[in-house]
């Protein structure tokens, strides 16, 4: 809501109602809200820059630990798990990164493996068969990524060219659009169970 005079408010049909007609209900919670909007905001921004500075030092303490193992920390890119020197704390970086098809190359690599099934009639092909029948298979009329790119695993086994050609477009159709990281830390009181330091409101 816009205060615009003294004795008007407006409301979100652009409408001006006399103060006189607010109620006390709508009063408080005119205030509470902006209360609450202005701490969720001052929240909001102290949660970024302490992500800024937890990803900075999972950087910092990435590099020293890789120097000394002799690791090349170009050539690695994961998930990580940091401890202190009594592995009381514990910081974590979980890379998601969601695996999706292009849909016409996929469909591609499907037309290559029905030709597959229709032309490889040896009994020698019948694990294939099964498989990538299940690989396909939909839900909520969506292909899962995870059942269909173990399948390339057995292009030398099955050694076909249809197969191997499906087998190219399976891994030429793979897109990671949205590599999220995430950073959780750990801490270990009691006991040998670390417990996660909640900085979401869910479950708090």
């Amino acid at each position: 809501m816009i205060q615009t005079k003294e004795n008007f408010w407006t409301d979100e049909n652009g409408v001006q109602i006399p103060v006189a007609r607010v109620t006390k209900a709508e009063k408080l919670r005119e205030r509470k809200t902006a209360q609450l909007l202005k701490k969720a905001q001052d929240l909001n921004a102290r949660l970024k820059a302490f992500k800024d500075e937890l990803k900075q030092a999972c950087e910092e303490m990435e590099e020293a630990s890789f120097g000394e193992l002799g690791i090349n920390e170009i050539a690695y890119k994961g998930n990580i798990t940091l401890f202190n020197f009594d592995r009381s704390i514990k910081v974590e970086r979980n890379i998601s990164e969601p695996m999706r098809f292009d849909d016409l190359t996929i469909a591609a690599a499907k037309e290559r493996l029905d030709e597959f099934l229709r032309e490889a009639i040896e009994s020698k092909f019948d694990f294939a068969k099964e498989m990538i029948m299940t690989a396909f298979e939909t839900r909520n009329g969506k292909l899962d990524p995870k059942k269909i790119t173990p399948l390339t695993r057995y292009e030398s086994k099955v050694n076909h060219p249809l197969f191997s050609e499906a087998c190219r477009l399976i891994q030429q159709a793979i897109r990671r659009p949205d590599s999220k990281t995430y950073y959780r830390i750990w801490l270990k009181e009691d006991g040998d169970k670390h417990e996660s330091v909640e900085l979401n409101f869910s479950n708090i």
